[in-house]
């Protein structure tokens, strides 16, 4: 059962450490959790996160996850739908934005010149 994310109030965020790919991504790609009480397999809670990814990083298999997904490029530029081999795909620059429903498959991704996401994931309401 989720107890809840923590309280936390302004404070500034060390962009230098605390960085780790996550499992199942490829190197280059690496998340920052700012505050989380998720619980995948019980399918409770939430977390936010900065994700970034290196320049030229890209990834070869679309996405699925049973729980929702929030994303703004905060920098850089992110290319959605790319083949296993890193082409095509449409790309976006810095200021937009997803919201993705339990179930919904995304990508794969990739950037040319990296870029930092902010990301929010959570279970829906029982």
């Amino acid at each position: 059962m989720s107890t809840g994310k923590p309280h936390l109030e302004f404070h500034t965020l060390d962009l230098l450490s605390g960085w780790e790919t996550p499992p199942g991504y490829p190197q280059g790609i690496k998340q920052k959790i700012l505050a989380s009480d998720f619980d995948e397999p019980g399918k409770v809670g939430g977390r936010s996160r900065l994700l970034r990814f290196d320049p030229g990083v890209y990834t070869t298999d679309p996405f699925v996850h049973e729980y929702w997904e929030e994303v703004y490029l905060l920098s850089g530029d992110l290319t959605v739908g790319n083949d296993r081999s890193g082409n095509g795909g449409t790309s976006y620059g810095p200021g937009t934005y997803a919201c993705r429903p339990p179930g919904a498959y995304h990508g794969p991704f990739k950037s040319k010149e990296g870029c930092m996401l902010f990301e929010l994931h959570y279970f829906a309401e029982k």
